[in-house]
């Protein structure tokens, strides 16, 4: 060999290790997997202040893990679910995943639950070479990563994050009604931040400006001045960053003002409890939506199944929580099986960055994740409460 090809060949093996680092170094744990099975760790709100979410969440990963499990498992494994409550509290959530890691030996965190909760613990996660999937908050640090820092390749997210589905729902109700004074009220978290985000990029990129923003500290029950001061403002449209009590509270006052003015919630006000406890209320609110929710004597087929399977687990209506809850670990066994028989973390991991489809019985759009993007997707439907019910307005909407 001449001396310039291997010099050549030299720089070439260089160049190829300079571009490597990012990808070459992540660390991914090949713990809890077994001949028989895989090892799975969450950590829900069970018993603090949104166990409405946690518990229901945590019944439909129960559901897909014993659905998998009688349908053979993963390549044979069965899954093992280790669930933990972290009452929402951080602190909680860090021992509850030292624990999981620790002890537990889990080769996934899935669905963990709540912003302040998964952001609090993740590192335990990422320096374990734990892979945190799909968690149940759509704030960015959940799929947004540093390419320098190659433990943060982790994280993947499968929900709607709240700032593009803002946008485009509020871009679609602005074109197709025709509104010309929009105005948001917005819990002053992080939640509601990313919500005002989303509503302020989209109405600036339409070049308009919102006759009102106003917001309410988290827990408020009051919102009789936050109403009176957006009427006051000739405000047309009110985008509400809310979840429950606040959306429905929000609504009741204008009721009471007699201020008939459209309502339209980010995603988290999109849950059957609100035209349930909310009733005429919350007649006509639109919602930005990721998927369509199914009710039992309308819904057909694999839908229909299992909705009446989740009651006889449960002894309760599934909700939208149960839905995603079930997702997320049918999303995990997707991949896991797509990622073959010899699995491991390297292996899972791959599988996630091919760009390979999973489509979930509930007609969601399809969730794909590649090298760069761990998002799985931003397509926005539009629903409102007609009848006391989520009644699909537009869907495939983006900004």
């Amino acid at each position: 060999m001449s001396k310039s090809y291997r010099a050549l060949g030299l720089a070439v093996s260089a160049l190829a290790l300079t571009h490597l680092p990012a990808y070459a170094q992540t660390k991914v744990t090949n713990e809890g997997i077994s001949a028989s099975e895989i090892v799975i760790g969450t950590h829900q709100d069970l018993s603090g202040p949104i166990k409405g979410w946690g518990v229901p969440v945590s019944n439909g990963m129960k559901m897909a893990v014993e659905e998998t499990n009688a349908a053979g498992g993963v390549h044979g494994r069965k899954i093992k679910l280790v669930l933990e409550d972290s009452g929402y509290d951080p602190k909680r959530a860090v021992l509850a995943s030292q624990k999981m890691v620790e002890r537990d030996k889990v080769f996934a965190m899935v669905g963990p639950m709540g912003s302040p909760t998964v952001l609090a613990s993740q590192d335990i996660l990422f320096d374990a070479g734990v892979l945190q999937l799909f968690p149940l908050t759509a704030a960015e640090f959940t799929y947004k990563f540093d390419p320098a820092k190659p433990q943060e390749r982790l994280k993947f997210n499968n929900l709607l994050p709240y700032v593009e589905s803002t946008r485009a729902a509020v871009k679609y109700m602005i074109e197709n009604k025709s509104f010309k004074k929009p105005c948001i009220m917005h819990q002053d978290d992080e939640y509601g931040k990313n919500v005002l985000d989303g509503f302020t990029q989209q109405v600036t990129a339409m070049k308009m400006t919102p006759a009102s923003v106003t917001s309410y500290k988290r827990g408020a029950s009051d919102f009789s001045a936050q109403v009176a001061k957006m009427k006051a403002d000739g405000c047309d449209m009110v985008v509400l960053g809310t979840v429950l009590r606040e959306t429905i509270g929000a609504m009741g006052e204008a009721k009471k003002l007699g201020w008939d003015v459209t309502f339209l919630g980010a995603t988290p006000t999109n849950v059957l409890e609100v035209p349930a406890l909310g009733k005429e209320a919350v007649e006509g609110l639109y919602a930005a939506s990721g998927f369509e929710i199914p009710y039992e004597d309308t819904a057909k087929g694999k839908v229909k199944d299992w909705l009446v399977n989740y009651k006889k687990m449960f002894g309760t209506d599934a909700n939208t929580q149960a839905i995603i809850g079930y997702n997320a670990v049918m999303t995990f066994a997707h991949y896991a099986n797509k990622a073959g028989k010899d699995l491991t973390g390297q292996k899972m991991l791959d599988a996630l960055e091919s760009g390979d489809k999973f489509q979930d019985i509930f007609s969601s759009p399809p969730t794909v994740f590649s090298k760069t993007n761990h998002l799985a997707t931003t397509i926005t439907q539009v629903q409102q409460v007609k009848n006391g019910r989520w009644v699909l307005v537009k869907e495939g909407l983006m900004f």
